[in-house]
């Protein structure tokens, strides 16, 4: 098996997984501030399981942009012939734009919900 094509797979597979991640810890710090007002009981238990959730998602972020650059370096020209790639590679830019944008937004309102 040829180590540089494992390489670029396990990759794409810690970029993909820690994009989850980040999506489900944002969903999740969603539900425990939501909870944290319905249950004051247990809002400190549930405060510190919500900087939990942002702290990884940070490190989420860290590993998504870690493996997106090295994705770069393993982009494969003209796959698709010449036409389709400078379509491709303009659609690849403003996909990473908006979801920058999101990553962005996703990550202030979490601070804001975490830290309240």
């Amino acid at each position: 098996m040829n180590l540089k094509k494992t390489a670029i797979v396990l990759n794409g597979f810690i970029h993909d997984f820690a994009t989850g991640y980040w999506l489900s810890a944002m969903i999740s710090i969603v539900y425990l501030h939501h909870f944290q007002s319905q249950y004051p009981a247990v809002a400190d238990l549930l405060g510190h399981i919500e900087r939990f959730f942002f702290w990884s998602s940070i490190g989420a972020m860290v590993l998504i942009f870690a493996t997106g650059g090295a994705r770069t370096f393993t982009y494969v020209n003209n796959f698709f012939g010449a036409d389709v790639e400078k379509t491709r590679r303009k659609m690849l830019v403003i996909k990473h734009v908006l979801l920058v944008a999101i990553a962005a937004a996703g990550g202030y309102m979490a601070y804001v919900l975490t830290f309240h």
